[in-house]
């Protein structure tokens, strides 16, 4: 079943006197949503009783959660120390995954560095391999691992690269943030037409199974040429990209991914009117 959610929580959930993750579960709930993304991205600095204390709030409310692992992960720094880090970051997310109660797990993959572009990605690769084997050894193998596309075009992250990375292993799973993809392709994603074609690539790169319920982050984003610059809201005008070719595109396949607003202060009120156009559009 397709799902719809913010990443973190709206300017209103404090304005309503809101203050702890856990009643982000019935602030979710209330604004008709399905689930939530916690962020990580400074560091995994929680108590594993706080993480109980999450996922037992959202599996009350029916929520789904998912984390997003820190900003810091780079698996093509040359460094072995920096690489052991990187995998520590991701595999201490998915241990409070796990207390969370939750499946998905969104890592960026990359930086290019100084190196070319394709020895940072074969680099990219080779450490996901050894990600792959510790994720196992852990007994994670029941998550999903998504490598997000990225916004930047010094970062590793297009769609391809993401795509390459997932035929790894299943447990890895394309996480889509179309306006990352929309960023670095300069103004790309307009029509039906525009999300199908990427759509149907991973489709025919990965089966129709693992990319049936595939993660997608969506907000629109300012970029210049070097890419992102920063998230909007829906009122924006400019930047784009609009959320309704893609709902329609995302029937026409027959798709239902977890969809999680990253909209600028408004991740709950741009989620809900995603899941409005949704609900809007004929089969």
């Amino acid at each position: 079943m397709i799902k719809f959610g913010p990443s973190g929580n709206s300017e209103s959930f404090y304005a309503m006197g809101y203050k702890h993750t856990e009643q982000a579960a019935k602030y979710v709930r209330d604004f008709g949503l399905d689930c939530f993304e916690y962020s990580f991205g400074r560091g995994v600095n929680m108590s594993e009783a706080k993480a109980v204390s999450i996922g037992e709030a959202f599996r009350e409310e029916g929520v789904e959660i998912s984390v997003h692992a820190p900003y810091f992960i780079n698996f093509a720094n040359p460094a072995d120390e920096a690489a052991q880090k990187s995998y520590g970051y991701v595999l201490d997310s998915a241990k409070f995954l796990k207390l969370f109660g939750g499946k998905r797990l969104v890592f960026h993959p990359a930086a290019q560095g100084k190196a070319t572009r394709e020895d940072a990605v074969a680099l990219t690769e080779e450490r996901l391999k050894v990600l792959r084997d510790y994720i196992y050894l852990n007994g994670y193998e029941d998550l999903y691992f998504c490598p997000e596309v990225m916004g930047k075009l010094a970062q590793i992250g297009t769609l391809e690269e993401v795509v390459r990375l997932c035929k790894i292993d299943p447990v890895f799973v394309p996480c889509v943030d179309f306006g990352h993809l929309n960023a670095r392709e300069q103004g790309s994603l307009k029509t039906v037409d525009d999300y199908k074609s990427r759509l149907e690539y991973m489709i025919s790169e990965l089966g129709f199974d693992r990319v049936k319920n595939f993660h997608v982050h969506f907000s629109k984003i300012m970029y210049g040429g070097k890419g992102e610059i920063k998230h909007l809201t829906f009122a924006d005008e400019v930047y784009g990209p609009e959320f309704g070719p893609l709902a329609v595109a995302l029937k026409q396949l027959k798709l239902e991914p977890y969809i999680v607003s990253e909209s600028d202060g408004t991740q709950a009120e741009d989620a809900r009117a995603m899941k409005a156009i949704y609900n809007s559009v004929g089969a």
